[in-house]
């Protein structure tokens, strides 16, 4: 380690210190699938309890009601678990946003449940990188940095949400709301690499259910009479697909409708994700997507409603996030922790929190892999890598906006 303020030696080394492996082991052998809500009421007293260590007011927030479009095309309410929320010295001059989640994609009847060991040095298990582990990685952050002169003047935020992998809808208003008039922000997703590269910039992300109302008729005796929902979707999708190109992905992913072979299929609900690269991008998707629309509604005459939105905007690299970025690698060089980082295709939380403006760095989690797969695994080594990465920042953070 080079450079290093006996402050700041104190600190890394106070957060290394911290029972992380123990806490991941714990946490992750608890399903915590993001429609498992009974589990995930546990883990959130369980994460509760743990994050009390710090000092400022925490609550178990419910979340927002979310409306969903179910297989028939009924309009159904989904629930969604509790989200963990803490405010840490509200008054102080510097305020930061720190984010995590505490679901996994493994429901509770998945056959991925097991913590194991794949090697030395590398545990498998479900969420032990995505992200156990990071919430893990900054609980150890923010309890080296109380204890350091750094506290007195930083405050922050901290959100840990229960529906990151279905696109937060509902912690998304309690995010927004949190990350308002903050300097920065940082979220414990998982580096994109196993060697430790963040990822930058990131697309945007749209899910959509698209709701074809046709009429029904005798697939024999007068099928000229029927308006088959079926073939409009097929059709709106393939023109969906033709948007796709530089700057935006689209993928037309299911069609859900029909009924018995005789029966002209009256309603059908074609389920589509589009990623565009930049808020330009998101225009032209929605425009052509409106086009499409209105064409098919037009020639086949059918009802057509769509739902869903670009609930994770694009989150480009712009001057601000360049500064937070090179904070963190400088950070990692007095660490000894190379640190790059590279534009990828995923999206998170940190979208939605570089839409209002808040500069972030959103993979100080672990190091690890296969992430979203039964061969997720956590490197354990880089727990305390990364939660003295986090502290090191945060503790020079505040230095530099107090300057």
């Amino acid at each position: 380690m080079r450079g290093l303020s006996s402050d700041e030696q104190a600190a890394v080394e106070h957060a290394a210190a911290e029972p992380m492996l123990e806490q991941v082991r714990s946490w992750a052998s608890l399903n915590s699938g993001s429609r498992n809500l009974a589990g995930l009421a546990d883990l959130a007293e369980i994460l509760a309890d743990a994050f009390s260590a710090l000092p400022g007011a925490l609550v178990l927030a419910d979340a927002t009601p979310v409306e969903a479009i179910d297989a028939t095309g009924a309009s159904r309410m989904v629930e969604h678990g509790r989200n963990l929320h803490l405010r840490v010295r509200p008054e102080a001059p510097v305020q930061l946003l720190l984010t995590g989640h505490m679901d996994t994609v493994f429901g509770a009847d998945h056959p991925f449940q097991q913590i194991a060991w794949r090697e030395a040095g590398v545990l498998g298990g479900p969420g032990v990188a995505d992200m156990k582990g990071g919430l893990a990685v900054m609980l150890a952050a923010l309890k080296a940095v109380e204890a350091s002169p750094a506290a007195a003047a930083l405050g922050y935020e901290v959100v840990v949400n229960s529906d990151e992998e279905v696109g937060s809808p509902g912690s998304a208003a309690l995010i927004s709301a949190a990350a308002r008039g903050k300097r920065a922000a940082f979220t414990y997703e998982p580096s994109a690499l196993p060697d430790g590269t963040l990822a930058g910039a990131r697309p945007g992300s749209g899910n959509f259910s698209i709701l074809i109302e046709g009429r029904s008729a005798h697939a024999g005796r007068n099928p000229e009479d029927g308006r088959n929902a079926i073939v409009a979707a097929s059709d709106l999708a393939l023109r969906i697909w033709q948007l796709r190109g530089p700057g935006l992905s689209v993928n037309p992913a299911r069609i859900d409708g029909g009924g018995p072979n005789n029966v002209v299929p009256d309603r059908a609900i074609l389920r589509v994700n589009m990623r565009p690269a930049s808020s330009a991008d998101q225009a032209r998707a929605e425009a052509g997507l409106g086009e499409a629309m209105t064409s098919v509604r037009s020639e086949r005459d059918v009802g057509i409603s769509l739902h869903g939105s670009f609930a994770r905007p694009p989150k480009p690299m712009d001057a601000a996030a360049e500064r937070l970025f090179g904070l963190v690698r400088d950070c990692g060089a007095s660490l000894g922790q190379p640190i790059g980082w590279r534009a990828t295709g995923g999206v998170c939380d940190g979208n939605n929190i570089a839409a209002c403006g808040v500069p972030v760095v959103d993979t100080m989690g672990v190091r690890g892999g296969a992430i979203h797969s039964d061969s997720e695994y956590l490197i354990v080594e880089s727990l305390a890598e990364r939660a003295q990465l986090s502290a090191l920042s945060l503790i020079r953070f505040v230095e530099g906006e107090c300057r």
